[in-house]
């Protein structure tokens, strides 16, 4: 073989090898880049939009520890409550007291229960809010698969969360000092609820499977194990899906609200 051969023939191997080299990076860093992708991929989570107008100041809501309709003695409506509050924490437009200083209000004005349109004003005026949510826990089972109904009802005074309406109040000053607007016109609180919804969630149902693989993309890891299923096996995670769809039922009848009265 003379030189000329074999340096073409030591050329085409080197390219080869050289391609080789090439084509293996590249493949390699393409996994590396997908897994690295897949890994830190973030999902923006769902959320509820109220129709109020905050130019002036976000609504400011109240929530009443649902009553225990369910007939089961294990229910913990304090907890249920709790995760109401940050479910409505999560609208955009509206903020919610703490259920704590709900029921110190409660406790100091002698309000168990909402069982009457006095009530309801009574302690409206003294939280100084514009829309008390009261209801009840229709359904428990928090065995997997869970099931969880809620009832929710929207007290409002009237105008006081149409649009351009609600003052500019700092709900952290509220949740310090004991409020008394001084209101003595009943009048100014609807004796009914402006709304109300009902949601009974059973997780075998596959219409509420699909609700929930929605509300838990961006707010579970779907590297891990049960990825949005972890929802199931979990009353609390299950419970904390259960009141942002009903709550986000509530706004959706809200918005209708406002698009029949406009």
């Amino acid at each position: 073989m003379d030189a000329r051969s074999r340096f073409g023939k030591d050329a085409m191997t080197s390219a080869q090898t050289m391609l080789a080299v090439l084509l293996t990076c590249v493949l390699f860093g393409t996994i590396g880049c997908n897994s690295i992708d897949k890994r830190d991929q973030l999902d923006v989570p769902g959320v509820i939009v109220a129709p109020y107008d905050t130019s002036r100041g976000e609504v400011l809501w109240a929530v009443i520890p649902p009553r225990n309709e369910s007939g089961v003695s294990s229910v913990r409506e304090d907890v249920i409550g709790d995760t109401i509050v940050a479910a409505v924490q999560g609208i955009r437009g509206v903020r919610c007291l703490p259920i704590n200083r709900t029921l110190e209000v409660m406790r100091t004005t002698g309000i168990e229960q909402i069982t009457s349109s006095t009530e309801a004003i009574a302690l409206a005026n003294a939280l100084g809010v514009d829309g008390i949510i009261a209801g009840s826990i229709t359904a428990y089972d928090p065995y997997d698969p869970p099931v969880l109904g809620l009832a929710l009802a929207l007290y409002s005074k009237p105008g006081a969360m149409e649009r351009g309406s609600q003052t500019n109040l700092d709900p952290r000053a509220l949740t310090m000092a004991y409020t008394d607007f001084g209101d003595s016109n009943t009048s100014r609180f609807s004796g009914d609820p402006v709304n109300a919804v009902s949601q009974h969630l059973d997780a075998r149902d596959h219409a509420v499977l699909m609700d929930l693989k929605r509300y838990a993309s961006g707010r579970s890891d779907s590297n891990s194990a049960l990825r949005w299923r972890i929802y199931t096996a979990s009353m609390d995670l299950y419970t904390q899906f259960v009141a942002h769809h009903t709550v986000g039922r509530l706004i959706d009848e809200e918005w209708l609200r406002y698009a029949r009265t406009r």
